[in-house]
């Protein structure tokens, strides 16, 4: 017994079938859980199902009303409870004999029963991240479009540090700037490239891939959501956040796929983190009952040890080597200092890789292509272009 009240007559083990005297309530004074001091088993006093009149959902394997199990600040879980669910059955028999023995007294190690997640996030909470609105007006700098345009074309396309293109620019072309302007112009020109990125990124393939990277912020881990076209490679969403929650990545998704048409029939491939998969649930609550579900695969580990893995590797491939070339392009930034210093790169390396950056898989051409653009035969010009378009 526990807090003086005893354990019931009709109450016995379900693994050892050991009789009342030996169980305990193991929750406290809500008192739905038992134990057995036999076994070590943990189980619930009576069985949770919820009369279809008082529940809210039901499960799409059993149709059985589920019950809220966990409620949170911005997510509220409900779980099957029927032991003879097909969902549950399956999960069972997924698991090997050791797996099993661990089951019997501990099941709660196991995610076996369905769940569907509630979310509660508020409009304002699903916005892309972007640069903030700069002090200075590119129009009325003291140097020239050209200059401009160089600086972004190192700083940027050629991923040099800030101060190492200050002193190109000084030795090289007799051009005095400090690599504080070069930071300047760039935080400046981002607010106005990240909005040429929206308006100008088209419409999205089928299948998009997507993955996180980290960075660093004033010393701390920030990470870098990143989606791409499977076919024009492009970066269809680029979301910073200080988490890899659910969040963030319902974010990066909702992005990805914003410019995909209504009866488009869309995939998303990534890796095991549960936040995507989380993120597809809420996105999917959300979507028009007439619109075809998006689906989700995961691509998981290094080896292809399930059919899932083998099929869809190629897209997890693409996305781990858009990691590669963003990590090339933030690594001689040695971390920032602000969030929106971060940003701003982030931003200026989205429209290098759309607009600027010629792809072998695609013929030596750039994925979102832009006839005022072919027409300049210099990259820096081309930034010009890009910025005189933006502004």
């Amino acid at each position: 017994m526990q807090h003086g009240q005893p354990v019931s007559e009709k109450e016995s083990c379900p693994f050892c079938q050991a009789p009342h005297t030996y169980l305990y309530y193991n929750n406290g004074r809500q008192r739905t859980q038992l134990r057995c001091k036999i076994c070590s088993s943990n189980f619930h006093t009576e069985k949770r199902f919820r009369t279809a009149s008082k529940a809210k959902y039901f499960c799409p394997y059993c149709s059985g009303a589920m019950f809220r199990w966990k409620t949170r600040v911005d997510v509220t879980i409900y779980k099957c409870s029927n032991d003879n669910c097909p969902h549950r059955i399956r999960a069972i028999k997924k698991l090997n004999e050791s797996e099993n023995a661990v089951r019997r007294t501990k099941s709660s190690q196991f995610k076996l029963c369905y769940t569907y997640r509630e979310y509660l996030f508020k409009p304002g909470q699903l916005t892309h991240s972007s640069p903030i609105k700069p002090k200075i007006d590119i129009t009325k700098i003291h140097n020239s479009d050209n200059i401009l345009g160089l600086i972004l074309s190192f700083y940027v396309s050629f991923a040099v540090s800030a101060r190492k293109t200050a002193f190109i620019l000084r030795w090289v072309f007799n051009i005095n700037v400090s690599y504080q302007t070069v930071l300047n112009y760039a935080e400046a020109a981002s607010y106005h490239c990240h909005a040429f990125n929206m308006r100008f990124k088209g419409p999205v393939d089928d299948i998009s891939a997507g993955d996180e990277t980290y960075i660093r912020i004033s010393g701390q881990d920030a990470f870098v959501f990143l989606f791409i076209s499977s076919k024009n490679h492009k970066i269809t969403a680029y979301h910073l956040a200080h988490s890899r929650k659910t969040l963030p990545a319902a974010i990066a998704m909702s992005e990805a796929i914003r410019t995909a048409g209504p009866e488009q029939k869309l995939t998303l491939i990534t890796d095991a983190n549960p936040s995507y998969s989380a993120g597809i649930m809420f996105l999917n609550s959300r979507r028009p009952e007439e619109l075809p579900p998006i689906e989700h695969h995961q691509v998981i580990g290094l080896q292809n040890l399930d059919e899932e893995s083998t099929t869809y590797r190629p897209f997890k491939q693409l996305i781990e080597r858009l990691n590669r070339t963003f990590k090339f392009h933030v690594r001689p930034s040695h971390g920032f200092k602000s969030n929106n210093g971060a940003m701003s790169l982030i931003a200026l390396f989205a429209t290098h890789y759309n607009f600027l950056r010629p792809h072998m898989a695609l013929g030596h051409r750039t994925p979102i292509e832009m006839p005022s653009l072919n027409a300049i035969s210099t990259i820096q010009g081309k930034w010009s272009k890009i910025l005189s378009l933006a502004s």
